[in-house]
Protein backbone atom coordinates (compact mmCIF):
# COMPACT_ATOMS: atom_id res chain seq x y z
CA UNK A 1 0.00 0.00 0.00
CA UNK A 2 1.59 3.25 -1.11
CA UNK A 3 0.25 6.77 -1.40
CA UNK A 4 0.54 9.06 -4.43
CA UNK A 5 4.04 10.13 -3.35
CA UNK A 6 5.26 6.54 -3.37
CA UNK A 7 5.54 6.38 0.42
CA UNK A 8 4.12 3.36 2.18
CA UNK A 9 0.75 4.13 3.79
CA UNK A 10 0.60 3.26 7.46
CA UNK A 11 -3.03 4.07 8.23
CA UNK A 12 -4.03 4.88 11.81
CA UNK A 13 -7.52 5.40 13.26
CA UNK A 14 -8.06 7.80 16.17
CA UNK A 15 -11.26 7.42 18.17
CA UNK A 16 -12.52 7.75 21.70
CA UNK A 17 -15.41 7.80 24.08
CA UNK A 18 -16.46 7.72 27.68
CA UNK A 19 -15.61 4.53 29.54
CA UNK A 20 -17.92 2.73 31.96
CA UNK A 21 -15.05 2.41 34.44
CA UNK A 22 -11.36 3.22 34.60
CA UNK A 23 -10.49 -0.47 35.03
CA UNK A 24 -11.60 -1.59 31.55
CA UNK A 25 -12.03 -0.49 27.97
CA UNK A 26 -15.81 -0.78 27.95
CA UNK A 27 -17.55 2.24 26.45
CA UNK A 28 -20.72 3.71 28.00
CA UNK A 29 -22.31 4.49 24.64
CA UNK A 30 -21.07 2.91 21.41
CA UNK A 31 -23.30 5.23 19.38
CA UNK A 32 -21.58 8.19 21.01
CA UNK A 33 -18.03 7.22 20.05
CA UNK A 34 -16.01 10.10 18.66
CA UNK A 35 -14.37 8.97 15.41
CA UNK A 36 -11.66 11.59 15.03
CA UNK A 37 -10.39 10.26 11.71
CA UNK A 38 -8.03 8.06 9.74
CA UNK A 39 -4.49 9.34 9.33
CA UNK A 40 -1.72 8.39 6.86
CA UNK A 41 0.99 7.96 9.49
CA UNK A 42 1.55 7.60 13.22
CA UNK A 43 2.88 11.14 13.69
CA UNK A 44 -0.29 12.80 12.41
CA UNK A 45 -2.48 10.33 14.34
CA UNK A 46 -0.53 11.11 17.51
CA UNK A 47 -1.01 14.83 16.97
CA UNK A 48 -4.80 14.36 16.62
CA UNK A 49 -4.88 12.04 19.65
CA UNK A 50 -3.02 14.57 21.80
CA UNK A 51 -5.38 17.37 20.81
CA UNK A 52 -8.47 15.32 21.69
CA UNK A 53 -6.96 13.95 24.91
CA UNK A 54 -6.01 17.43 26.08
CA UNK A 55 -9.42 18.84 25.16
CA UNK A 56 -11.15 16.24 27.37
CA UNK A 57 -8.67 16.19 30.26
CA UNK A 58 -11.37 17.29 32.75
CA UNK A 59 -13.38 14.09 32.12
CA UNK A 60 -11.41 11.24 33.70
CA UNK A 61 -13.53 8.60 31.97
CA UNK A 62 -13.03 9.97 28.47
CA UNK A 63 -10.31 8.09 26.59
CA UNK A 64 -8.92 8.30 23.08
CA UNK A 65 -7.04 5.54 21.27
CA UNK A 66 -4.84 5.07 18.21
CA UNK A 67 -5.48 1.89 16.21
CA UNK A 68 -2.75 0.75 13.83
CA UNK A 69 -5.05 -0.08 10.91
CA UNK A 70 -2.15 -0.97 8.62
CA UNK A 71 -1.37 -3.91 10.93
CA UNK A 72 -4.94 -5.15 10.64
CA UNK A 73 -4.91 -4.79 6.85
CA UNK A 74 -1.50 -6.45 6.43
CA UNK A 75 -0.71 -8.66 9.46
CA UNK A 76 2.48 -9.97 7.82
CA UNK A 77 4.00 -6.48 7.69
CA UNK A 78 6.82 -5.58 10.07
CA UNK A 79 5.87 -1.87 10.26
Amino acid sequence: MTDSDGKKQLLHLVFGGELESLQSVQFKDLNGLDIVGIFPDYASALQAWKAKAQATVDNAQMRYFIVHMHRLLDPQSND
